[in-house]
């Protein structure tokens, strides 16, 4: 079943399994929702925890476990540092910043979850700019799915591309 699973997802993505072989894929996840309620961008980024902590490695040349690192707020920084240093998000053509919820590991990847407040109004267009995994991977695709309003919307970023809009 997975690798049915595995074969379904290289063809939404447009990559043919019979050229993949045994290498392996390369995929963040970044979903954005927009909460009327409270007004807010909910952001959350999923990344494949070996990846991310290479990626941690390189750019702070500190080795870190996510799975049980030994100083979380520390980790915490590592990990909004690098996310917020590799995503950004402008909204209705004014860029927004990040603030940084938390994060937590789940199964062999890792989630980080961000917020921007005061959205009230439902966006029209929001422009993503995301290298998340660029500096490791030159195969790395990088999935969004943005939904505002019950409408959901998704792109993909294949390096090396850096930048999608969506609009409502």
């Amino acid at each position: 079943m997975a690798i049915l699973l595995y074969k379904w997802f290289l063809l939404l993505s447009g990559i043919s399994p019979l050229v993949t072989g045994t290498h392996p894929l390369y995929v963040s996840v970044t979903e954005i929702n927009h909460n009327a309620t409270d007004k807010t961008l909910e952001i959350s980024c999923k990344l494949f925890t070996d990846d991310f902590e290479k990626a941690l490695d390189s750019s702070t040349h500190k080795k870190i476990d996510l799975t049980t690192p030994v100083d979380k707020a520390e980790a915490g920084k590592l990990v909004a540092g690098y996310i917020k240093s590799h995503l950004t998000i402008q909204v209705d053509g004014k860029p927004v910043t990040l603030e940084f919820v938390g994060f937590e590991k789940e199964n062999d990847a890792v989630w980080s979850y961000f917020q921007v407040s005061k959205q009230a109004a439902a966006p029209k267009k929001i422009v993503l700019t995301n290298t998340i995994l660029y500096e490791l991977y030159d195969k790395q695709i990088n999935l969004m799915h943005v939904s505002v309003d019950g409408n959901r919307k998704s792109t993909r970023l294949n390096f090396p591309d850096k930048q999608a809009t969506v609009e409502f």
